[in-house]
């Protein structure tokens, strides 16, 4: 009965293609699809090589690590992502955050558990953690894309969400406006948690976008100042070099 109304639902309300918008045909009588069968060919996934601690991927295969990680201290222990913010995934996402398309969410931690399920169960990772948004941004979008995205990673990955542990405590400038040094600055002291003692070992941050890797390690630095033992990311898209964050 449970699956029958699912499919009810898909049917009185039709998913959208997360990647050309057009509603998606449904029948009560078939699991709903969730994306074109066209359209399942246009995002491009991260392959090898990729950075050995964040993800990146590289263009030479003798590269072990991108030029952020080798620069920059890292306070996360390693980092994955989906596919490469480019083309149709850009597109995507920026519907997903600005448009309102929501249910975008349930097809992106589908694929972020296809892909990466095995990569998140070897770290016996115990807390999902969303980027939060500040609250001028949260009242201007209405939600938060992070938040969206960990609550359905949690639904079917069955690992806890926790979206209020992390608050954003600065309003800070977008990072597409900053150069690389403003970029480190504008994020310190950023974050904080809501509980003085983080009792959790193993925790995954999860956002939509990573660039420069910037909000990610200033995020992981509070929750290890709080307690948390290890933290890893996990990002539906990813950057070959400076984007959009």
């Amino acid at each position: 009965m449970k699956t029958y109304n699912k499919h009810l639902i898909h049917l009185l309300f039709p998913p959208r293609c997360p990647f050309c918008d057009r509603v998606m045909f449904t029948s009560i009588f078939l699991p709903p699809e969730m994306v074109c069968d066209s359209c399942s060919r246009l995002p491009e996934y991260v392959r090898e090589p990729v950075c050995k601690k964040c993800g990146k991927p590289l263009d030479d295969e003798r590269q072990e690590y991108c030029y952020d990680c080798i620069h920059q201290r890292r306070a996360f222990i390693q980092g994955k992502a989906l596919w490469v913010y480019q083309g149709a995934v850009r597109e995507s996402i920026s519907r997903f955050k600005y448009n309102g398309r929501q249910e975008y969410a349930k097809y992106y931690a589908g694929e972020l558990l296809r892909v990466h399920g095995e990569w998140i169960r070897r770290q016996r990772i115990d807390a999902l953690v969303p980027i939060p948004l500040s609250r001028q941004r949260m009242r201007q979008r209405g939600f938060n894309q992070a938040e969206l995205i960990a609550r359905e990673l949690s639904v079917q990955s069955k690992i806890p969400e926790y979206g209020k542990l992390l608050v954003r405590v600065r309003d800070t400038r977008a990072q597409k406006e900053l150069n690389d040094e403003e970029r480190k600055n504008n994020l310190k002291k950023a974050f904080k948690t809501m509980s003085n003692k983080v009792q959790l070992y193993h925790i995954l941050l999860i956002d939509d976008i990573y660039t420069t890797g910037s909000t990610m390690n200033e995020a992981a630095e509070e929750l290890k100042c709080a307690g948390a033992k290890e933290v890893y990311c996990l990002s539906v898209s990813i950057g070959r070099s400076y984007q959009e964050e």
